[in-house]
């Protein structure tokens, strides 16, 4: 299934593996059955993934979502303030991810070995867990440029670093959380207009939350580069989007975006429309592939979406938190 799945070309192609990997969580993951059950659903009278039904995300917190009756190979969590219940994903089978995120990765940006990539993810690193630090590792490791690594709360060198490279002529991408940027960049301006600078959202209660228009003004002014790229991923999913600028996301051929109406969920939108996204990550194979998250968001005519905001009653976590 895996060969299929990270080999599709074509929305038929898209269907019928959606199709499969739905009929194999319905038949291995007991929450997911119970709540397709719950809503009356018939599995046998599915034909296309819009009829799937999507499985609500705040379940991860209070569930075990699983499809596999081995033991997990590692468990991701999401992040949170003291006192604050967390998402937990456990992952069956790790060479499900690192191909999605590799695959994705190279599809959007090259190979990493072409690369020096620098990351500024504090948060990330000061707890066990986190999906995004096991990407990044592995990227750095494919990157095997020795400027390549993990820039704390060393921002002297994180400079210096960036100023080297940028004088050698060295394809370099500089991967933050958003607060840690906003921190560099309240000490150290360049005009670096190669560097690709991907932020990954969140201000981690280090920061007031700000509009993504206003964030990406002061980051590209800082940086002296055109445009701010993001990561759209999230502790439940197994695959990310991409935006190189303007907030407009891609996404790989095996994950989709759905939106849903805010005061109907089970129904969906056309593009263009504002509503809640649903997403369908096909990588997400032992798990749930089929997701409603929180996050607000619309379709645009050429396939990409944009990221709007959240829902007012929900948790600030560490996906892409930027509001309009």
């Amino acid at each position: 299934m895996k060969k299929t799945i990270f080999a599709i070309n074509n929305e038929q192609e898209f269907n019928e593996a959606a199709l499969s990997v739905f009929k194999f969580q319905y038949a291995n993951n007991r929450i997911y059955k119970r709540y397709v059950d719950h809503l009356g659903s018939k599995p046998a009278l599915i034909n296309h993934y819009a009829e799937i039904p999507f499985l609500p995300i705040e379940l991860f917190k209070s569930q075990y979502i699983y499809a596999s009756s081995s033991n997990p190979a590692i468990e991701f969590s999401s992040s949170g303030t003291t006192g604050m219940v967390t998402s937990k994903h456990p992952v069956a089978d790790l060479s499900w991810y690192t191909q999605s995120f590799r695959q994705c990765f190279q599809q959007f940006y090259g190979p990493a070995e072409d690369m020096a990539i620098l990351a500024l993810l504090p948060s990330y690193l000061e707890r066990d867990g986190s999906s995004l630090i096991y990407m990044v590792d592995d990227l750095i490791q494919q990157s095997n440029h020795p400027a390549s690594g993990y820039f704390l709360y060393n921002h002297d060198e994180l400079f210096t670093t960036l100023k080297t490279l940028q004088a050698s002529g060295t394809k370099t991408l500089l991967i933050g959380v958003t607060y840690a940027l906003l921190d560099f960049c309240e000490k150290y301006r360049m005009h670096f207009p190669e560097l690709t600078v991907m932020e990954t959202g969140g201000m981690k209660g280090k920061r007031k939350e700000m509009v993504r228009g206003e964030l990406h003004t002061i980051l590209s002014e800082a940086f002296g580069v055109a445009h701010i790229h993001s990561e759209y991923g999230m502790t439940e999913l197994l695959s990310q989007g991409y935006s190189k600028g303007d907030g407009l996301f891609g996404t790989p051929a095996w994950m989709k975006i759905l939106i849903r109406d805010t005061n109907d969920p089970l129904s969906l939108i056309q593009e263009g429309r504002t509503g809640a996204i649903n997403v369908i990550d096909l990588a997400n194979y032992y798990s749930c592939s089929f997701i409603a998250t929180q996050d607000l968001g619309k379709i645009q005519d050429n396939g990409y979406f944009e990221i709007l905001g959240r829902f007012d009653n929900s948790d600030i976590r560490g996906c892409n938190l930027l509001v309009q």
